[in-house]
This record gives structure tokens, C-alpha cells and sequence, in this order.
């Protein structure tokens, strides 16, 4: 198994796929590396990109708000994300980008070794159902499915809404604290 840093070094020097053509930085991960809890977004933004840390700029900001409604931060929690580069124009990361990336995504779980999972955002929350049994029976969407507790590999699992998403649509925001306080039940069940 690899450490960190050479899981690092692999992602700086990426060529897989062509978004490390435009990167500033590749964004790895930021947080507690021996965090219980993991979440995985789609891919990197603006933001992210310039600073090389995940979920920094206005979405970051308010998943930081919304880890401190449930009496986390920071040191609580591992961020990471689908893809280390940022997509151009922050579109969703095609498939076979997500799938040059996966490796490191992989790696990150190995290391970090989390109880639960939540996963932010349809791309995230697809990317990852389709690459095991798939508890829905049916094709992933964040609408129907989310908040919907599922496990694999004895890590528990949960996708919610992306807070970028939130942003852009204020009735989320109530379904998403639904999924919150679920998440906070369950750490505390796991004790």
C-alpha cells in the first residue's frame, strides 16, 4: 500500500487524462487523515484549484456550516473528491476522468480507512453506486436516493445533496438538514 506522500506526488505529476493541462494544483484531500468519517464530492472548482484543497470557496464555506450544525469540523471529518483537476468551467468530470482518478480515490480510502461515507452530489454518489452491487436496483438519482443509508464493505454510505447545489436552489436546503441529522444519528450509533 501506498503513503500519503507519495499518493500525493502520483497526483501532482498526473498526465492520465487531459485536465492536468489546465490545473493550477491537484486537490487531494484536506482534514483529519484518520477521520471516521469521509465525504467525496464530484471534482474541484475554482477555488479549490488556485488553493489545492477541497471544498474551500462558497460550497466549502457552507459544508463548513453544515458540519458545524451537527457539532463537527474540520478535524472530524476527510474531504476528498471524485477528480484531483478541475474540470474546465467547473462542468461535471466526464467518465473517463472520474475512472483515471479512481485509483487515487481508492488509495485515499485505504488510508483513511472511514466507518461512513457520505457522498456529495449526483456525479459523486453515481460514480461510486455504480462500481458495486447497486442497493437501488435502479439507475442512482440524488433526488429519489438520497439520504438512503446503504453499505458496502462495512463502511456505511449515504449521498445528499452538493452544497454548490444548495446554493443554487434554496429548497434543497431542508431535505439536505434532513440528511445532516441522519448523518449525526448514525455517528452516534457507531459510537
Amino acid at each position: 500500500m501506498i503513503d500519503w506522500d507519495t499518493l500525493y506526488n502520483a497526483c501532482q505529476s498526473c498526465k492520465l487524462c487531459p485536465l492536468w493541462e489546465t490545473r493550477t494544483n491537484a486537490v487531494i484531500g484536506r482534514g483529519n487523515r484518520d477521520a471516521d468519517i469521509m465525504f467525496i464530492g464530484e471534482g474541484p472548482g475554482f477555488h479549490e484549484d488556485k488553493e489545492g484543497l477541497p471544498f474551500v470557496g462558497p460550497a466549502g464555506q457552507l459544508l463548513d456550516k453544515m458540519l458545524a450544525s451537527i457539532n463537527l469540523c474540520e478535524k472530524d471529518v476527510y474531504i476528498a473528491n471524485i477528480v484531483k483537476c478541475r474540470p474546465p468551467g467547473n462542468r461535471d468530470p466526464k467518465p473517463d476522468e472520474q475512472e483515471h482518478c479512481m485509483n487515487y480515490l481508492r488509495h485515499q480510502l485505504k488510508l483513511v480507512q472511514p466507518k461512513i461515507i457520505v457522498l456529495l452530489g449526483r456525479v459523486s454518489a453515481s460514480s461510486i453506486v455504480a462500481r458495486g452491487s447497486n442497493p437501488f436496483g435502479e439507475e442512482f438519482r440524488i433526488t429519489k436516493h438520497r439520504g438512503i443509508w446503504f453499505e458496502r464493505k462495512g463502511i456505511q454510505i449515504m449521498a445528499t445533496y452538493h452544497p454548490a447545489a444548495l446554493l443554487r436552489d434554496e429548497t434543497k436546503k431542508r431535505p439536505a438538514w434532513e440528511d445532516f441529522k441522519s448523518l449525526r444519528k448514525r455517528i452516534d450509533e457507531l459510537g
